[in-house]
């Protein structure tokens, strides 16, 4: 195993996944405000599950997102 290979590649789909997943986020958090959805300021509970199907590795990871 190559361990900078490894390493370089995780980050790469950590980047791409932090970023797309904040943009997603954004819209949808945008969206509800406009909707009415949500007043904006409140706090949302998250949830985040990273799954390697070969590896057998599913984690969860929680969090909040505060609005205001």
């Amino acid at each position: 195993m190559n361990d900078e290979a490894l390493n370089m590649s995780i980050r790469k789909f950590l980047k791409t996944v932090g970023v797309n997943s904040q943009l997603a986020i954004e819209k949808a958090v945008r969206k509800a405000i406009e909707d009415g959805t949500l007043k904006g300021t409140e706090s949302l509970p998250a949830t985040m599950t990273l799954q390697v199907g070969k590896l057998a590795l599913d984690v969860k990871f929680d969090g909040d997102l505060k609005l205001g």
